[in-house]
This record gives C-alpha cells, sequence and structure tokens, in this order.
C-alpha cells in the first residue's frame, strides 16, 4: 500500500505562516503558487496515469 503525503496542504500551510511573518511575501507567494499549479495542470493532462 502506498502511502502518499498530500503536498497542497503543506504549501498552504508553509505560505500561510511565510505570509503572516513577512506580509511582503504575498504577491510572490500567490504568484508562484498559480504558476506551479498551472504548470502541473498543463504536465498532468499530457500523461495518462496522473491526476491532480
Amino acid at each position: 500500500m502506498f502511502m502518499g503525503i498530500a503536498i497542497a496542504p503543506i504549501v498552504a500551510l508553509i505560505a500561510g505562516i511565510l505570509i503572516l511573518f513577512i506580509p511582503r511575501l504575498l504577491n510572490y507567494i500567490v504568484a508562484l503558487y498559480l504558476i506551479i499549479i498551472g504548470v502541473l495542470g498543463l504536465v498532468g493532462r499530457y500523461m495518462p496515469g496522473v491526476t491532480i
């Protein structure tokens, strides 16, 4: 049985903590998140068996 760790909650937690302590990072964190989700969405579409 494969026991994986969900990435999205961990990324959200880290981003929330960083934004709490360094509010100026909000723009960069949101932009980076959107870019990563977009790339994963495009790559996952062309790889059979991979779902996001």
